[in-house]
């Protein structure tokens, strides 16, 4: 009772300022053979260390591990040792619940492994050696795909060593983007990682989705991406029927970019090198990038300073402007009013004088009606997927980087919820 262990009772504790050590052993009993049936002649014990859950200190067990003799001399098992599964695997080191409790640690409290080990007293590759089997287990249950009606897709950078030693560098993430019903009676999205796959391409997605199955390709009903040709067109091939949302971060990141290279442009047209200290664009490149509504009184009229400093200028200001009315689109509460800014977008922006607005209009024309989507799917977007890449990023960042590509998916899935089914 004092362990918390029902299949054996303790005998003994030790307890020193570096170890506490628990003598266990099971109650006695018969024991039949386990080939032939017959009850077997006991052979007396012999001790197995087991490494349990730690408290301030490691905690070892001192199995007192029951060894039996067949009595019938034509059978072939001789002598066998007792086994309790509920207690720790055949071939085991940790026990059963210590496994389940560095699990947890690891998907919970944001733990690496190494860490781990050392507070229970053991090796690194023997924590991942009880660690893994489960992991896999789990990402080879069929069941962690199921009830999938929103799925999320993008890269993710994994290690920037060689390639020809350690493969790509680029991991293509699935993220599920189902909403939920939370206690509130609100719908919200609870995003879990679903796989990492090697390479960033149309058959990296493709593949992925075939390897699903008809009955999940069937389910996924919306489909949200970043402007990436590939993964719109593995959609096209494997998702036909769902809609293609097209990201409103990236989209509106889109916009930011054109204000900088114009604004870079115009600053060297102006005055012939970069931006230094002193010259009103460079003094004004934050002021850029933020919100217009997020702007105080002070830091507009010191834009409007900058902008009125030189005639060439104006280039800044009206492509700020389009980088604002873009982003107001998808600021907009009424949906429909929002479609209406964005199709107003989508007929003005190509049109453009200014070159780098006009090339963001034709890319939105492009991607016209996976843009227009997020205005028609209550605003799908991969806000869940970042979240998840953000995950992945101090999970890499905690374990100081990755060796193993099949490993650092376990972790990654493990963290990222994926192995939830």
């Amino acid at each position: 009772m004092l362990l918390g262990l029902d299949v054996v009772q303790v005998e003994a504790v030790e307890r020193s300022p570096t170890l506490l050590t628990v003598t266990v052993s099971s109650p006695p009993g018969l024991m039949g053979c386990p080939r032939c049936g017959v009850v077997a002649v006991g052979r007396g014990r012999k001790i197995r260390v087991l490494h349990d859950v730690p408290g301030e200190v490691p905690v070892v067990l001192r199995w007192r591990q029951r060894t039996w003799r067949c009595p019938d001399p034509g059978c072939p098992v001789g002598s066998f040792t007792e086994q309790l599964p509920d207690l720790v695997p055949a071939r085991g080191s940790l026990t059963c619940r210590a496994v389940t409790w560095a699990i947890a640690q690891l998907r919970r409290e944001h733990a690496c492994v190494s860490g781990l080990a050392r507070r229970l007293a053991v090796a690194w590759k023997t924590l991942w050696r009880a660690v893994r089997p489960r992991l896999q287990a789990r990402a080879e249950d069929p069941a962690r795909f199921t009830g999938v009606t929103s799925l999320g897709v993008d890269e993710h950078i994994w290690h920037h060593g060689d390639t020809r030693r350690r493969g790509p560098k680029e991991l293509t993430g699935m993220v599920d983007l189902t909403r939920h019903q939370d206690e509130h009676g609100r719908w919200r999205v609870r995003a879990r990682l679903l796989d990492l796959v090697p390479g960033r391409s149309k058959k990296a997605y493709a593949d992925w989705l075939t390897d699903r199955g008809a009955t999940f390709r069937d389910g996924v009903q919306v489909a949200a991406l970043d402007p990436f040709g590939g993964y719109k067109a593995a959609l096209d091939a494997e998702l036909a029927d769902a809609v293609a949302v097209l990201d409103a971060f990236h989209v509106v990141k889109l916009g930011t970019q054109v204000v900088d290279e114009v604004r870079r442009r115009v600053q060297q047209a102006t005055t012939g090198h970069r931006g230094r200290k002193g010259d009103p664009l460079y003094g004004i490149q934050t002021l850029l990038r933020a919100g217009a509504e997020n702007l105080t009184d002070k830091q507009l009229h010191r834009l409007e300073v900058a902008i009125t400093a030189d005639d060439a200028h104006e280039e800044v200001y009206i492509a700020w402007r389009c980088a604002q009315d873009l982003r107001a689109a998808y600021r907009t509460k009424d949906t429909a009013e929002g479609r209406r800014r964005a199709e107003k977008i989508l007929a003005s922006f190509h049109t453009c004088p200014i070159a780098e607005v006009a090339r963001l209009g034709r890319t939105l024309r492009r991607w016209q009606q996976a843009f227009l989507a997020y205005f028609t799917t209550d605003r799908a977007n991969n806000g869940g997927t970042e979240a998840v890449n953000g995950i992945i990023e101090l999970h890499r960042r905690i374990a100081r980087g990755y060796r193993n590509r099949d490993n650092y998916r376990l972790r990654m899935l493990l963290a990222a919820g994926g192995l939830n089914a």
